[in-house]
């Protein structure tokens, strides 16, 4: 059974998601905390409703020692696994590099496509007919590390970014819980800048990215 941290800014509805993996136990990993780096952020309460430990190292508090104090909370835990579900804050390389190899963020577009803030407003601004979501491995370059699945989404005519974001959300859930699950299974294999998934006997095979209407 994998540790599993993660970390989050805001509401947490992809730590909810996998919070509900691992109750149905689609996951072989056990959320052992939640820390936030703000003290509002709404997916505190939501994980300490469930039992989940919940703390909160507030970057407001002390810039210059923010991530000292994250990574000993972290570290603290000895987590197999970071996930980084909403997490908004960018980290330095010294950070990053900590957790090389076992750290995972969800971001809301088809990376390398619309890294950083914004995204469904710049696609649509854009004009695109397809959007989506990244899991990906964190490495020092913001928003651009080894892939490890994609979901796509088509945009409608009629989307504003709030009604894309909220189709794109629906599948972050399942990618991110899709990724988590291969991690703690053992079946990732990162390989320069691609990631592939080990199947049921040992071998390896290409990843099929998820396409979703």
């Amino acid at each position: 059974m994998k540790r599993l941290v993660i970390l989050i800014s805001g509401r947490g509805s992809n730590m909810a998601a996998i919070l509900d993996a691992e109750r149905a136990g689609t996951i072989a990993g056990h959320v052992v905390s939640v820390i936030s780096n703000r003290p509002d952020a709404a997916g505190l309460s939501l994980a300490s409703d469930r039992g989940v430990p919940v703390s909160v190292v507030d970057h407001a508090k002390d810039a210059q020692g923010f991530e000292s104090a994250l990574a000993a909370a972290v570290d603290a835990l000895s987590p197999d696994l970071v996930v980084l579900a909403g997490f908004m804050r960018i980290l330095s390389a010294e950070f990053v590099t900590r957790y090389e190899g076992r750290m995972l963020n969800i971001h809301p577009s088809l990376l390398p496509a619309y890294p950083g803030l914004h995204t469904h407003r710049r696609a649509l601004a854009d004009g695109v007919k397809v959007h989506g979501c990244t899991v990906h491995f964190v490495t020092t370059q913001v928003d651009h590390g080894p892939i490890v699945a994609q979901a796509a989404v088509a945009v409608e005519q009629d989307d504003d970014a709030a009604s894309l974001a909220a189709r794109v959300l629906a599948v972050e859930h399942r990618i991110l819980v899709a990724a988590i699950r291969w991690f703690c299974d053992d079946r990732l294999a990162i390989e320069g800048m691609r990631v592939r998934v080990r199947n049921e006997i040992g071998c390896t095979t290409a990843l099929v990215v998820p396409a979703l209407p």
